[in-house]
């Protein structure tokens, strides 16, 4: 059996290989087709530019290094982002826009940053898949009924009962919305279907049957635009490039940079938990996505991301090298020069239908649940940022959700735990049974207790704590050790809650502080620890056992010679 290459390696390519990379190709094109033309629908730009996209991450970034199995392409996760980007500053601002991202994600991956994106907390990409998830399903909801969608997430979330309630009294609203409706169900069930027809891709399908079921029925419902790739390619003039000087361009450049980023590394850690080829290098990936975004701006065409459906189906058809990822992009040349003219068959609804889909899958219900159980602080970010980015927008809700996720950060590290244990008096005796004697129960000082005789021969020797005071008053009862221990971070963030648990505690008791658990002990502890223990020492009988404080300026201990 031959060796498996080791990770990090490329495999070789061979006549195997070759054929396996062939048929994965076809299967990912047979994906990508219909996700590339309904994410430039939803976009607001021509369904030919979804197509350049689908190009240029095949014949571009599918060639370089990075992740040899995960495909790129347009991508429902920027949908949002590129319609507001088009609305706000035309066609020819969205290639500048994607233009800057690239240069800037290219920057970041010669810079070997792309390691750094992997240190986004889990709970803000995942409310960020679930805020653009809602904020699609909203919004192709409307497209699916065929009218206009209000502007902002509140209003469109707001509107839509209405808005579906009115469309069932509309003919031409209804046969849409079956149209869409029959696309999810196609979506949805075709993968159950027993035998090789279950192993095509259902969106490919439900947009087949969607365009024959209109054409022969004849059904009144509004199809795919199409005015060629060429007429579609319109990269961005120099006046274009002057927008870049507001700063509302620069935030969107930097939201394209962060989320396009921030989705294809996260993508990539996922591809290579599906297969055993070479790991992803993440510095490289980054390159490689900035120079097919640099590309896509300059033809003024949509960003260009990993997406996991594309890439998963790239795995599970049995790529073996980049060379999958190059042909179908080659495909997707093919398609857009010689059969351009299908699209017109498309029907919008059925595009609705599958970014319906799409954005439903976005949202991690079981990562949520997940989450809610174990870790409700996280749930909290993530519902959080898919809260602001349905209300604010995705920039807005971006920032907030790393706002978030660094706060809680910070309340963690810097949280106290303090917990108190008692220890048994000696000879079982109870710390309850009385209390300690007053100044005035004492013997004078300088006074000693005369002797004692011996006890006689075969009788027990009295414990000290039973024998009666040489002044007729009773010992003090055996007291038990009252054990603190401190475990976390101890900061000035928690030094109320401290001073409140250590001055409650009872002063007729020894003390003994364990200061094992803390990863930090910053001065304003120190200071007040040391303050409280010479309090608590001076008003009770007891003296408080408070190790030292660790040097934070000293060098770790050398380890022993050997022998």
């Amino acid at each position: 059996m031959p060796s498996s290459p080791s990770p990090g390696r490329p495999r070789r390519l061979s006549r195997a290989h070759l054929r396996q990379d062939f048929a994965a190709s076809l299967v990912v094109f047979l994906v990508a087709l219909p996700l590339c033309v309904g994410v430039a629908v939803a976009s607001g730009v021509p369904a030919e530019l979804g197509l350049v996209t689908g190009i240029v991450g095949g014949l571009v970034t599918g060639v370089m290094r990075g992740s040899s199995l995960q495909v790129s392409g347009p991508a429902a996760g920027l949908t949002v982002l590129v319609l507001e980007s088009v609305r706000a500053f035309g066609l020819a601002g969205l290639g500048v826009i994607v233009l800057a991202a690239g240069l800037v994600q290219t920057a970041l991956g010669l810079l070997r940053w792309g390691r750094w994106f992997r240190a986004i907390s889990l709970s803000v990409v995942e409310g960020m898949l679930a805020g653009i998830g809602l904020v699609i399903v909203a919004g192709q909801l409307y497209a699916a009924a065929g009218v206009t969608a209000p502007d902002g997430g509140p209003a469109r979330l707001a509107a839509l009962p209405a808005a579906l309630a009115g469309a069932l009294a509309d003919p031409r609203a209804v046969a849409s919305v079956a149209v869409a409706a029959g696309t999810v169900l196609v979506i949805v069930g075709w993968p159950r279907l027993p035998g090789r027809v279950g192993a095509l891709p259902g969106a490919l399908v439900a947009v087949l049957l969607a365009g024959l079921v209109t054409a022969l029925a004849g059904l009144p419902v509004a199809t795919v635009r199409v005015d060629g790739v060429l007429a579609a390619v319109r990269p961005p003039d120099s006046a274009a490039f002057l927008l870049l000087a507001e700063p509302a361009v620069l935030g969107a450049v930097l939201a394209f940079a962060l989320i396009a980023s921030a989705e294809s590394l996260f993508s990539a850690a996922a591809v290579d938990r599906l297969h055993d080829g070479p790991r992803t290098e993440y510095d490289r990936e980054l390159v490689a996505q900035g120079v097919g975004n640099t590309l896509c701006g300059l033809l003024g065409a949509l960003p260009l991301t990993a997406v996991i459906v594309r890439s998963s189906a790239n795995v599970r058809a049995g790529a073996r090298t980049r060379a999958s990822r190059v042909l179908h992009g080659v495909w997707l040349l093919v398609f857009a020069v010689l059969l351009p003219g299908a699209l017109a068959h498309v029907p919008l609804p059925a595009l609705a239908g599958i970014l319906v889909h799409a954005g439903w899958k976005l949202i991690p219900f079981r990562g949520i649940v997940a989450l809610w159980r174990g870790h409700r602080g996280e749930a909290a970010v993530l519902a959080a940022t898919a809260a602001a980015i349905v209300a604010v927008g995705m920039l807005e809700g971006v920032l907030v959700g790393l706002g978030l996720a660094v706060a809680k950060a910070a309340w963690e590290a810097s949280h106290l735990r303090v917990d108190h244990t008692d220890e048994p008096p000696p000879d079982g005796a109870s710390p309850s049974d009385g209390a300690s004697p007053s100044d005035d129960d004492r013997p004078p000082h300088g006074v000693l207790p005369p002797h004692g005789e011996s006890p006689a021969h075969g009788e027990p020797c009295p414990s000290p704590h039973d024998a009666p005071s040489p002044y007729g008053l009773p010992r003090p009862p055996a007291v038990g050790v009252l054990r603190v221990r401190l475990s976390g971070g101890a900061t000035f963030l928690g030094l109320p809650k401290l001073l409140d648990a250590l001055e409650a505690l009872p002063r007729d008791r020894p003390v003994e502080v364990d200061l094992s658990g803390l990863h930090h002990l910053d001065h304003a502890c120190r200071a007040a620890m040391t303050a409280w223990a010479e309090r608590h020492t001076a008003a009770g009988p007891h003296p408080v056992r408070l190790p030292p404080f660790p040097d934070p300026h000293a060098a770790p201990a050398a380890a022993p010679a050997g022998p």
